[in-house]
This record gives structure tokens, C-alpha cells and sequence, in this order.
């Protein structure tokens, strides 16, 4: 079972630059290869531009089609200078951290089509073809933000700067920001009885003794195992490196061998029974069997009755929110008074969008700001069944940003701003100084970030 790492958070940006399942141009015709442009000793293949143009046609983000491709080809002479340079100063990206990507990918890609055969007839390349375009793009994209982060960390912006960058945005730019809210929260989760953990391990033995006698590992896992991410792939997880999973479920797979199934071990997601597929490296493949404990029905209803009674307690003034917030509540913000806080950038504000997602059941957007909810049923982050009441501390209604309420976001923008004025400066000094030529096709691409080319 997977941990929550800044693995993900780099692997979603992977995917919002296109980094999916690559596709045969043009709706699966065979691609005629080439090289669109040369940038050092590297080179770009058409490949590349028309991957990224199907991908963004697939998307509905094309008006203008060369235009497009120039566009695309200007970012990938970019991302090559960046190599270029990451080479030339020895910058280091280890096999191991992109393999921890490749495999990501490729358990996504048999995860969404559902077998190596699937993905090839979707996409157009075997299996083998999708692993080495992946540790090419991978390992190319890695060296380049690294060398993009080493150019561009020291560059800074002044508090008298990001008010000239908000002086210089005309006011039918600037965005209108959404209602946030600051809230704070109490949650009781049961406790799972010892009775109910028992019978759970006595499942998972049954399951696991029935392996044992010769009935298939993955069948038993699509018909009872809870993890419904893999459990429709007969509990296959695909390949894994260690530090992606939890401590316990990482220490049984790494230590079987090929066939061979775990004793029933505990993670923070429940019970399992692990069967090794397949060791490549420092890489093991495995499925699983998760067997989620649940709470009694009568200790949710108390969960429930004893937060209502809280609800009441803070209502007349007996107890404040944050000391029973305190006293009972099981969440990990207890200690801060039941304070909630922004997952997404670590701040108090809750975006309307996030409340809907965490919060759809409390109402929100119908509290008064000091009111404080009913008990509400909720899923813990382990899926885990529990009840919580909310109390809305602050509401922020949408409005024009202004320097007032948004200089943090002013900031950013600004501070992105002066990173990217920073970057093409930087490229076009490079391409002054480095071999670039582009194919006869795109010289008359006119770019906005790379000094003329092959005149």
C-alpha cells in the first residue's frame, strides 16, 4: 500500500505535461522518424512533436496546427538545452530514481488498459517500446528540471517588486478568486474491536490456506481482496522499489521469493496476504489480498450520539471548541485545536472545490461563520468509517484579487514570472553558444524564447 510522498505530487506533474501512455500520430498511422531539430549531441525526433500534438489534439487544445508544432518543438530545443547543460556539468540522475518512474508508469498504463496486449493495440507500442521511450523521456525531464531549478533557485522578488508586477496586470486580468473558509474540526473514529480483527485474520488465513492447496492467488484476490485498485487485476500492483510502500507491507514482499505468500501481516490499511510475481533488480512485482477490519454499527452510533453531546456542550458555552477538540478528538490537528489545514499548500484556506470534495456533507456553504455542524459521517484518509463535527471559523467571499487578501498568490505569480524572464534569458545566451539546428520543415517557426535559429 502505497505512502503519500512528494513522489506523487512529482509524478501528477508528470502527467499534466503529457506523460501519459504515448500514441501513434494521427490516430495510430505509422509515424515516419527523423530528426526535427539537433541540440548539442542531441538530437529531437518528429516522434517527439507528434506524440505531444496528438496528446494535445486529444485534449481539444488546437486551433492553429503548425503553429502548435512550433510551440512544441520550441519546449523540446528547451528541455534538450537544459539536458545539454546537465550533461556538460556532470548533473546526476540515478537508474534507480527513474526506474521508480517507469514503473509508475507502466503499472498506470496495464492498470487502465488491462494487459500488455490492450495497451499495445491502444497505443501502438509494445510493452518493451513504452518502457524505453519512458526511461528516455523520464530521465531527460528529471536532468532538466534539475538544471532548470539550479538556474533559476536564486532568483528572488522584492515586496516592492510584486507590487509593480500587480500595478503592471490591468484589472479585466485579474482573477477572480474563489470563496475560501477557514474551518476547524473534531473527529471520533471507533476503535476496531479485537473480535472483529480476529475474524478478519481467520478470513485471510481460510484464503490464504486455500493458496496454499493449489487455487489460484489471483482469482481469491478479484473475488474478496478490498483494494479496488487491484483487485480487478487480480491484486497485481505491478513493480515497486523500496520506500513506495509502508513499512510493513514493503518488509513481507521484499522478503519472499517468486510464488511464494506471506503470513497475514497489519499496515494502517488493514490485513493482507502478499504473493511475489516477479524480482527484477532492485524492483519486485507482487499482488495482494487487503482485508479492511470494519467498526461496529453500535460504536459509530456512539461515536455519533458523543459528538452531538460536544456539539451541544460548545453551542452553550460549556467547553470551547479547541480544548474539546483537545480532549476528544482522534484526528492528528487535535493538539491545534482541531484546526484544518489546506493539504494543498499548507495554508488555513479551504477552497470551495476542497470543501465539496472533503467536506460535501457538512454544508458549508450554508453555516454562519462560528456555527458549529451536527455530527457527520465521514472516511478517515485509511478509509476508515467515522464521525466529525466542523465549525466554520472564517469565510472569505470570491472577489478580484488584491494585494490585501492574495499578496501570496501575487507572489507566486510574480516570482514565476521573473523565473521564466530568467529562463529565456539564460536560452538564448545557450543557443548563442550552442549547436541548434531545427529541420527544413520548421525554419519558419518564429520562437519566443530561443534566438533565431539556422540563419
Amino acid at each position: 500500500m502505497k505512502k503519500t510522498t512528494l513522489l506523487a505530487i512529482a509524478l501528477a506533474a508528470f502527467f499534466a505535461m503529457g506523460y501519459g501512455p504515448a500514441v501513434r500520430a494521427q490516430g495510430g498511422g505509422t509515424v515516419v522518424d527523423g530528426v526535427a531539430a539537433v541540440v548539442g549531441k542531441n538530437i529531437v525526433k518528429y516522434s517527439d512533436v507528434e506524440r505531444s500534438y496528438a496528446q494535445m489534439r486529444m485534449r481539444g487544445g488546437v486551433e492553429d496546427a503548425q503553429q502548435t508544432r512550433c510551440a512544441i518543438l520550441e519546449n523540446l530545443i528547451l528541455s534538450q538545452l537544459l539536458v545539454h547543460k546537465g550533461e556538460v556539468d556532470s548533473v546526476e540522475v540515478s537508474d534507480e530514481e527513474v526506474d521508480q518512474y517507469v514503473q509508475y508508469y507502466l503499472k498506470n498504463d496495464l492498470r487502465q488498459y488491462g494487459s500488455k496486449e490492450a495497451l499495445r493495440d491502444a497505443t501502438g507500442f509494445t510493452y518493451d517500446e513504452l518502457k524505453e521511450q519512458y526511461e528516455r523521456m523520464i530521465r531527460n525531464n528529471l536532468l532538466s528540471r534539475r538544471v532548470e531549478y539550479q538556474i533559476t533557485e536564486n532568483v528572488k522578488v522584492t515586496p516592492a517588486e510584486v507590487v509593480d508586477f500587480f500595478n503592471t496586470l490591468s484589472v479585466d486580468s485579474l482573477p477572480m478568486m474563489p470563496e475560501k473558509y477557514e474551518l476547524s474540526e473534531i473527529v471520533i473514529e471507533p476503535s476496531i474491536s479485537e473480535s472483529e480483527r480476529d475474524r478478519v485474520r481467520g478470513e485471510l488465513a481460510r484464503l490464504r490456506e486455500r493458496v496454499l492447496k493449489g487455487e489460484k492467488f489471483s482469482m481469491l484476490a478479484t473475488l474478496y481482496s478490498q483494494d479496488p485498485g487491484s483487485a480487478k487485476n487480480g491484486g497485481e500492483l505491478g513493480f515497486f522499489t523500496r520506500g513506495e510502500m509502508v513499512g510493513e507491507f514493503e518488509a513481507a514482499a521484499f522478503a519472499l521469493k517468486p510464488g511464494e505468500v506471506s503470513p497475514i501481516i497489519e499496515t494502517q490499511f488493514g490485513f493482507h496476504i502478499i504473493q511475489l510475481i516477479e524480482r527484477r533488480g532492485n524492483s519486485v512485482n507482487a499482488r495482494h489480498i487487503l482485508m479492511i477490519p470494519k467498526v461496529s454499527a453500535d460504536d459509530l452510533l456512539a461515536a455519533r450520539m458523543k459528538l452531538d453531546s460536544i456539539a451541544t456542550e460548545i453551542r452553550g458555552g460549556s467547553i470551547s471548541f479547541e480544548e474539546a477538540a483537545r480532549r476528544y478528538s482522534t484526528a492528528k490537528n487535535a493538539k491545534q485545536g482541531g484546526a484544518v489545514t489546506n493539504s494543498t499548500d499548507g495554508s488555513a484556506r479551504i477552497d470551495a472545490d476542497m470543501v465539496k470534495e472533503k467536506y460535501f456533507n457538512v454544508g458549508i456553504q450554508g453555516m454562519d461563520v462560528g456555527q458549529v455542524s451536527n455530527a457527520m459521517s465521514m472516511k478517515t484518509d485509511d478509509s476508515r468509517d467515522a464521525y466529525r463535527i466542523v465549525r466554520l471559523d472564517k469565510k472569505y467571499p470570491a472577489h478580484k484579487a488584491n494585494l490585501t487578501d492574495d499578496y501570496d498568490n501575487i507572489q507566486n505569480a510574480a516570482l514565476a514570472t521573473a523565473k521564466q524572464k530568467y529562463m529565456r534569458e539564460w536560452a538564448q545566451r545557450q543557443t548563442a553558444i550552442t549547436y541548434v539546428r531545427v529541420a527544413d520543415e520548421y525554419k519558419g517557426c518564429v520562437f519566443n524564447n530561443l534566438i533565431p535559429l539556422n540563419k
